[in-house]
């Protein structure tokens, strides 16, 4: 994901600029792909090594104490290898610095270093409450009812908080995410039985609302965070809301990241799990070399899917990113199945009709954006007509 920059509405145009625009378009169109990419990966990847960790943890064969341990190391592992990205962070280029003139440098107020500090130390905590609560979520009340609650306070919280504008297709998209997530949850090896399932009535019920209510406000305010905060550094050009740097994605990434990996590792040794690690690896029946190589591609699985989500919250919004995936459930549910054998689990006929409402669901966001993208184009072109007309006219 390149630098790129859509021209503004006020200033003059001309044939380079539609060019331009058109040029950015194909480049936008591209990292929204690459980033839907990542995170298909990274949810396929997560699920298939977190069935392998079960599976290999023998935890039924354990009391029931045992099934709900281990949630601290997990919420852990959604954030510790965040330094993989640091190198790419240089890598990537920053944005070129313009010329700015005396009334520009008058009017372009850069946020303060504190409100910067202070939206990763938010969204870090955020970020470490989902992760310990969906960790604990998924051994309580497993994981297919997790999600479907998630869209609906994403989408309430971008009408309220990021104010997105909902039509037919963004609805129709919706609609049909919901119901390809409610018939097609992935298996999961770490769920409780149906009888422990039904054991703890409230608790289960705060367990499953309490991260997904953090997992949908930590999605828009990383929008109106690229949007109201990192747009307006220097780095980032100022008062442009419309330039895109991937550079921003990673700095937005690697800064939530190092934030929730402190309370992770907080909580870690205040609770005392930290001693059950040696016990896990034990118990792990393929070993320990194994069971270390599951927990470090656990570590690089999430980040490969936080890099992704937060591409697709810079480049398009929240509510797009978290369609996209919950889309990938169905796929993710069908690599399960052909990854693992578990009793009673395949891919009939209700996981085949989530895949095709996975399809609609992202056909219909995408004929929404493509609509969106060439009526910048045509408004960018009535525009140059105007001028050309203008300047016959004189």
């Amino acid at each position: 994901m390149e630098e790129f920059q859509i021209p503004e509405p006020g200033r003059h145009n001309n044939t380079s600029d539609i060019r331009s625009l058109e040029h950015n378009q194909r480049k936008w169109w591209i990292s929204v792909f690459s980033c839907g990419f990542l995170i298909l990966a990274g949810d396929s990847l997560v699920m298939l090594l977190l069935n392998f960790y079960y599976v290999q943890d023998n935890r039924s064969e354990n009391d029931q104490d045992q099934q709900y341990r281990g949630t601290w190391t997990q919420a852990l592992l959604q954030n510790v290898a965040f330094p993989i990205l640091i190198p790419l962070f240089f890598i990537f280029p920053s944005p070129k610095p313009k010329p700015e003139t005396v009334s520009d440098q008058t009017n372009n107020r850069h946020p303060p270093f504190l409100r910067v500090i202070l939206l990763y130390v938010s969204l870090g905590v955020l970020v470490s409450v989902y992760s310990k609560l969906y960790a604990l979520a998924r051994l309580y009340v497993g994981w297919g009812i997790l999600v479907p609650a998630q869209l609906v306070l994403t989408s309430l919280f971008s009408a309220f908080i990021n104010r997105l504008k909902f039509n037919r297709w963004i609805i129709v998209s919706i609609l049909f995410t919901l119901a390809a997530d409610f018939f097609c949850s992935p298996a999961f090896s770490g769920a409780p039985t149906e009888d422990e399932s039904y054991t703890h009535g409230i608790k289960a019920w705060l367990i499953l609302i309490l991260p997904t209510l953090a997992f949908s406000l930590s999605l828009s305010l990383t929008q109106l965070g690229f949007e109201k905060v990192l747009a307006k550094t220097k780095r980032y050009g100022g008062n442009n809301k419309k330039m895109v740097v991937f550079r921003m994605v990673l700095e937005m990434q690697i800064c939530v990241s190092f934030v929730a990996t402190l309370i992770c590792l907080a909580g870690l040794f205040a609770s005392g799990e930290f001693k059950e690690l040696k016990g896990d690896s034990e118990r792990f029946k393929k070993g320990r070399t194994y069971y270390a190589l599951s927990l470090v591609g656990l570590a690089l699985s999430w980040q490969v899917w936080g890099v992704g989500l937060l591409g697709l919250v810079l480049l398009v919004s929240g509510l797009f990113a978290d369609v996209v995936h919950m889309c990938a459930s169905p796929v993710v549910a069908l690599l399960v199945v052909l990854a693992f054998d578990f009793e009673g689990d395949e891919f009939g006929w209700q996981r085949r009709g989530a895949l095709l409402g996975a399809v609609l669901a992202l056909a219909s966001y995408f004929y929404h954006l493509h609509k969106t993208k060439k009526k910048e184009t045509a408004e960018l072109n009535k525009r140059e007509n105007n001028d050309n007309n203008s300047e016959e006219e004189a």
